[in-house]
């Protein structure tokens, strides 16, 4: 894998993909006692009043524990899920404007977790990829259609004699990689990767984040990434958001982030990566306690009920995310304090 980088000096301009203030909530099933007894309905706010942006060719890092949000912010994003709240605009217009979900995906695909899951178990790998471009009217005849699959298999390291093969009969990471050629199918400008090597052996991982730095490198395509892992996360991104309980505590260039990051909670992830140098271990204490009910949050910081420089006045008011330096954005009163 390579090393952390900086943003490319072609990524100007306009942002690609513009969040402002999104927020998704889901109502809580209530059971049979609790409509019988009139008791309303708890409201989780999965996300809550997230702003980010992606450049073109950009890859944005999104990183947080299960729970925190991050994968019902890529189904927003890709407009799988609809904001409660808020807004996402593309290109500098509402999404709903590019047309309907068909018209959308042709600019922003979506590469799941698991690909067995996402695969039609019962359609060969050729088919697959087939039904994509007919779907979508890019290739014209059978004969063309079977020449793009090829050429997409080869764009994603897969050989073309796999074609004619079922999910099953693939490995992990093989599956994975059909899932990226189904996306590229469509040449899109955005891919939300929703934990893409999570599930995947460590050799196997470093393959397929080292295949998107290629295609993003070769196609011009942006990525918001979206892992649990920051380790994993630094090698491929410019910047990172690293997120909790629905929000964004802390958002800063790749580097940076690792060298001078500035919420606990950014350096209670840093200290559970396993560096096999000493030299390189972070002293910061790890986490304690359980990530707290999403249905009843915190009044104050979010973070104040695990936090080891926590002081009443953090659980009194809730923190706005503040610039501590040019491009690092910060949600702790306390950041200019924490090294």
């Amino acid at each position: 894998m390579s090393a952390a980088m900086t943003s490319p000096a072609g990524m100007q301009g306009e942002p690609l993909l513009d969040i402002r203030n999104l927020s998704k909530s889901f109502g809580e099933d209530r059971s049979l006692l609790q409509v019988a007894t009139g008791k309303p309905a708890r409201v989780l706010q999965a996300v809550r009043n997230v702003s980010l942006s992606v450049k073109p060719g950009e890859t944005l890092g999104v990183v947080g524990e299960s729970g925190c949000g991050k994968s019902t912010l890529g189904r927003c994003i890709a407009g799988l899920y609809d904001p409660s709240a808020g807004e996402v605009l593309w290109q500098g217009k509402p999404l709903t404007a590019i047309g309907d979900r068909k018209a959308a995906s042709r600019q922003i695909q979506m590469i799941f977790q698991d690909p067995y899951s996402s695969l039609n178990p019962r359609m060969t790998v050729e088919q697959t990829l087939a039904e994509v471009l007919k779907a979508h009217g890019l290739v014209d005849g059978g004969k063309a259609r079977a020449e793009r699959v090829d050429e997409l298999l080869l764009t994603v390291g897969l050989p073309p004699r796999l074609k004619d093969r079922l999910p099953h009969a693939l490995s992990g990471g093989q599956r994975q990689r059909v899932s990226i050629a189904r996306a590229l199918a469509v040449q899109p400008q955005l891919i939300v990767a929703d934990e893409p090597v999570s599930a995947l052996d460590a050799s196997v991982q470093a393959q397929i984040i080292n295949l998107f730095e290629e295609l993003r490198d070769r196609f011009g395509i942006a990525f918001v990434f979206i892992a649990h892992d920051l380790n994993v996360v630094r090698h491929i991104s410019h910047r990172i958001a690293v997120m909790y309980l629905g929000e964004v505590v802390e958002l800063s260039e790749a580097d940076a982030l690792f060298d001078a990051q500035r919420h606990p909670y950014t350096k209670a992830l840093l200290s559970a990566i396993p560096w096999p140098d000493p030299e390189r271990r972070t002293a910061a204490a790890g986490l304690e306690g359980e990530l707290p009910d999403p249905l009843n949050p915190p009044a104050g910081c979010s973070f104040s009920t695990r936090c080891a420089w926590v002081e009443e006045a953090c659980r009194a008011r809730h923190p706005d995310l503040d610039p501590y330096s040019n491009g690092h954005l910060v949600r702790c009163r306390r950041m200019h304090e924490i090294a």
